[in-house]
């Protein structure tokens, strides 16, 4: 779907080789580098130590930038390490990811290379080293394995290192507030350290809350203690609210850092904050084609809950364990409430039933003689983890068969366990089938793991099968507090039997919309494709059970003003991210993230939508009751990762490592052609007359940022959707066939350069007013059989020069481009890439365009034209388009620049005898003759009519044709003898 924002993210740049001199051994002079909020004298003692005592590759830099709109976040980092010494040294790249996320893209910048990620379908476990980067099935992993995004290369001697990685997550609402967690964890003091955090809601964001940085392990405490009441953010940490839009810097110094800690682990970031809700049936937001709905009611009554505890009491939790477990069930019982009925079940080797055969009423003696049986468990013993499901089911099903048991009560159970089964039935699937045939969905198991020794995807199954949600406590975790914050994620429950259905030939791929239970303080998100666009409405009906009551929603939803209001803000998020990436202090890669994620966000609900259906396929793959049934989900929820990039528990990302030689220095480049399952651009027919051959057919319009779309689930088909931007016409491609377009004449005028292969053309000169100037080099090619030409010209390298406010330049060939700002830096063309680099900024589309803006107001698309296999007389070459020239002063000249604010006639010559009436251009005071003819621009798939004047533009243009020619491709006019080298 959205490939391009995806890789937007990750492959900011390629970083060139530093120069000798920028990696001096003067710690002082290399800390002043850093731009860093301290005098260099002042760095403490200790500081210093620390820092030149390193061996490994010191980091330079550490940005991470999330935007989150409407609760869906998208998280950049961004990783700068630099090797100071003459040998190569192997620098780990490592970074926690929240649970529910997935990775979207990886790119590593080493040596002036780019090594782009590729998601791949998982076919088997790969051995750690070979350059894959897995995501491993829940179960067969620790918690912290699962979280931990780890990738190693080698750093040639005396350079840097650039790791990009990018993720997204839905935040889910948890008693009644949205966690973004994020792990500052670079395991060494940063010279640089930096994370925004954009918010941008469509309703406006409350109770937001920055928690003091959180030092343990765990990523999952939402569920935990609450927040103390007076709780201080982080120390630099700023919040700026403005309507909707929330703005969170944190920006530690290098000295503020050592304060925390010394060892670079400096915890868990944590931001939590609600929004305002209108009751009825929730937010529904629509965006190109997709639409997502949040639905979390409120101020409904309780509806009284069946619950069974079923407690691990084996030999291993012994301590600790079994101490904070009876801490929580304690409190648990307190909050009870008088409409519930409960019992308890402990197991080991033996199983112990509190009250045998019922669900007992709350009341104070129940409530006194369940904490003496809780006090007096006591660990010993095995895991006989089948044999207490099945009790714990047959107590509860035997209830619900009873006339005891309420019309429209919730029932759920709650296992608790610390280790695998070691007693009775130790088959996962023999576990799993008994437990189906047990619960007969009547109800729903909610499962708790502790420590490392559990089998995590035996728990995930049994409650995912079972309408239940399973939650990991680590080792060293406070399991007391956590099990009590699960607890109260479903201690209270509203609405049972939820179903939410849209009008059916309007919507299609709809996401989860069937719920047996709506906890308070949660929220239900569904996301689903518009089949209809051009509906004007949309039909939502939310029918549910509260209590003894049944109750149902209704009403339509205006689809066009919806989409209004969601354009609206998410303009709102591009226009937020991208000032704070302008704004950051850091490098140019760091800075161009926030341009990145603000693009990404134009596109929120569609991911959002492929990012809960791939949850659907893997959930979906795990209930499956038949192999053909699981081979259909798992080959869905593949396709949708493949589409989308995701890293999940299907794919791997794939990465070619570096190869560094024994001197420490990078080996060659591979030439090797693209393998035979590389994507590879069509031929690119030469635009322009007949003589040019037939045009190719572009997938993309020039100027695009597109991305590849499955239009099917379960296909692993792709096509590149058309989203084109709007701009002149005004251009100079082919052979080359200029074209200029006077939009206040509103005439078109066309023109040809027969010039000489090497000749370096004045394409836009304003170099003395905006600072900007455009030159373009000619390559020959010979002419195709039957042209009357000898030979042709077209444009192989296009240089765009600014001056303002300092000395930069792009460099544009079919092949690659080079961005010459504050960094240096080399972008393949085959490559999907984006970067800001202050003045300059360039956007990639592989293989098809390269859109280079100067200053925010000058805009130019420069076309690539590729062929897979050239015939002798086609060359690669580029097309030159002139997008936006607002920010070109008036007195802008160039064989395109002088056109760009001029105006012209067009006269017709009476007729002479049998000839037809000639055609006459008013240009300034000259009169110039020209002939109509059509031109194909935008790689052919426009024909634009135009009138052409004859003999190089002889008239046409100021001067001759030779006024135009410069010395070389950096050539303002301005330096010694009309030059001004770069």
């Amino acid at each position: 779907m959205l490939l391009l924002p995806l890789l937007l993210c990750v492959s900011q740049s390629v970083l060139g080789q530093l120069e000798e001199s920028q990696f001096g051994d003067d710690l002082d002079s290399e800390l002043a580098d850093f731009d860093l909020d301290i005098a260099p004298r002042r760095v403490p003692r200790q500081v210093k130590t620390i820092l030149s005592k390193e061996t490994k590759p010191h980091i330079q830099e550490l940005s991470i930038k999330t935007t989150i709109i409407s609760r869906y976040a998208f998280t950049a980092v961004h990783c700068a390490m630099l090797n100071r010494h003459s040998a190569a040294a192997e620098g780990v790249f490592q970074f926690q990811i929240p649970a529910g996320a997935y990775v979207s893209n990886f790119t590593m910048i080493i040596g002036g290379r780019v090594y782009q990620s590729e998601v791949t379908p998982k076919e088997k476990k790969v051995k750690p080293g070979n350059g894959r980067a897995g995501n491993k099935e829940s179960g067969d992993a620790s918690p912290e394995e699962a979280e931990v995004f780890r990738m190693a290369a080698s750093i040639p001697g005396r350079n840097r290192a650039v790791f990009l990685l990018t993720y997204e997550e839905l935040l889910r609402r948890r008693l009644g507030r949205y966690e973004l967690v994020t792990s500052l964890r670079p395991l060494q003091l940063v010279s640089r350290l930096s994370l925004d955090v954009t918010v941008v809601d469509h309703s406006p964001v409350t109770d937001l809350q920055v928690l003091p940085l959180r030092n343990g392990r765990s990523t999952n405490t939402a569920t935990g203690s609450k927040t103390p009441a007076k709780s201080e953010p982080p120390v630099t940490t700023a919040i700026k609210i403005e309507k909707n839009v929330c703005k969170i810097t944190f920006g530690p110094n290098i000295v503020q850092q050592a304060k925390i800690t010394t060892n670079g682990i400096l915890g868990d970031f944590v931001i939590r904050y609600d929004v305002q809700r209108d009751m009825g049936i929730g937010d529904i937001q629509v965006l190109n084609g997709h639409f997502v709905h949040y639905f979390a009611p409120k101020d409904l009554p309780v509806v009284p809950k069946n619950v069974v505890f079923v407690i691990d009491t084996s030999a291993s939790m012994v301590g600790t364990k079994i101490r904070q477990t009876k801490d929580a069930l304690f409190t648990i019982l307190r909050d009870l409430r008088p409409g519930d009925r409960f019992n308890f079940i402990s197991f080991s080797n033996r199983i112990k039933v509190w009250q045998p055969d019922r669900l007992v009423p709350v009341t104070p003696l129940n409530v006194r003689d369940a904490k003496k049986f809780i006090y007096t468990l006591v660990p010993t013993g095995g895991t006989n983890i089948d044999g207490a499901i099945q009790t714990g089911s047959t107590l509860l099903g035997d209830y619900l068969s009873s006339p005891d048991a309420g019309p429209n009560s919730v029932s759920l159970i709650i296992f608790l366990t610390d280790g695998r089964p070691t007693v009775g039935e130790m088959q996962s699937t023999a576990i799993l089938g008994n437990t189906r045939s047990a619960v007969k969905e009547k109800f729903c198991i909610f499962t708790i793991g502790i420590g490392n020794d559990v089998d995590y995807r035996l728990l995930e199954r049994m409650a995912l099968e079972n309408c239940g949600m399973m939650r990991r406590i680590n080792e060293d975790a406070d399991a007391s507090a956590m099990l009590k914050g699960f607890y109260d994620e479903i201690g209270t429950p509203l609405l049972s039997d939820i179903q939410i259905n849209y009008t059916e030939d309007s919507v299609q791929y709809v996401t989860q919309h069937l719920f047996p239970n709506y906890f308070n303080g949660s929220e239900i998100v569904i996301a689903g494709k518009l089949s209809n666009q051009s509906a004007d409405s949309l039909h939502v009906q939310i029918t549910a059970s509260n209590n003894d009551r049944s109750i149902v929603l209704e009403t339509d939803v205006p689809l066009r003003r919806r989409e209004t209001e969601t354009v609206k803000h998410v303009k709102a998020a591009t226009a937020a991210t991208a000032a704070a990436g302008a704004k950051t202090p850091g490098s140019v890669v760091a800075q161009g993230l926030g341009v990145a994620l603000g693009s990404i966000a134009e596109d929120f609900v569609e991911r959002l939508w492929g990012f809960l259906s791939v949850k659907d396929g893997l959930r979906l793959r795990l209930r499956s009751q038949t192999s053909k049934e699981r081979e259909g989900h798992i080959q869905q929820a593949t396709n949708l990762s493949l589409t989308y990039r995701f890293l999940t528990p299907l794919t791997n990302l794939v990465v070619e490592k570096p190869e560094v030689l024994a001197d420490g220095s990078m080996a060659p480049a591979p030439t090797a052609p693209p393998s035979a399952g590389e994507a590879v651009s069509t031929a690119n027919e030469l635009p322009g007359d007949a003589e040019d051959g037939k045009p190719q057919e572009s997938n993309e319009k020039p100027g695009s940022q597109t991305s590849s779309l499955t239009n099917k689930i379960g296909k692993a088909e792709r096509r590149l959707a058309k989203k084109s931007i709007t701009f002149s016409k005004t251009s100079a491609d082919g052979d080359p066939h200029f074209v200029v377009e006077f939009l206040l004449s509103k005439l078109t005028v066309c023109f040809n350069i027969n010039g000489e292969p090497g000749h370096v053309l004045r394409l836009v000169s304003d170099h003395k007013h905006s600072g900007v100037t455009v030159n373009g080099k000619l390559i020959g090619a010979p002419a195709p059989p039957g042209s009357h030409k000898q030979q042709r010209t077209y444009f192989s390298t296009i240089t765009i020069v600014v001056d303002r406010p300092s000395r930069a330049y792009i460099e544009v060939t079919p092949k690659k481009v080079i961005l010459d700002g504050r960094d240096r830096m080399v972008l393949p063309c085959h490559s999907t890439v984006a970067v800001d680099s202050g003045a300059l900024s360039v956007a990639i589309v592989g293989k098809s365009n390269v859109t280079v803006t100067v200053g925010g107001n000058v805009v130019f698309v420069i076309l690539l034209h590729q062929y897979k296999n050239p015939a002798p007389y086609q060359r690669d070459h580029l097309g030159f388009y002139v997008a936006n020239s607002k920010g070109l002063s008036h007195n802008c000249h160039g064989l395109l620049g002088q056109f760009l604010y001029q105006e012209v006639g067009l006269a017709q010559l009476p007729a002479r005898g049998d000839a037809k009436p000639a055609a006459v251009l008013k240009v300034k005071e000259r009169s110039v003759p020209v002939v109509q003819k059509s031109r194909r621009i935008y790689s052919g798939t426009q024909s634009v009519d135009c009138w052409f004047a004859r003999n190089n533009a002889a008239k046409l243009i100021d001067g001759r044709y030779e006024d135009y020619l410069t010395s070389h491709m950096f050539d303002t006019g301005e330096g010694p003898r009309g030059t001004n080298r770069v």
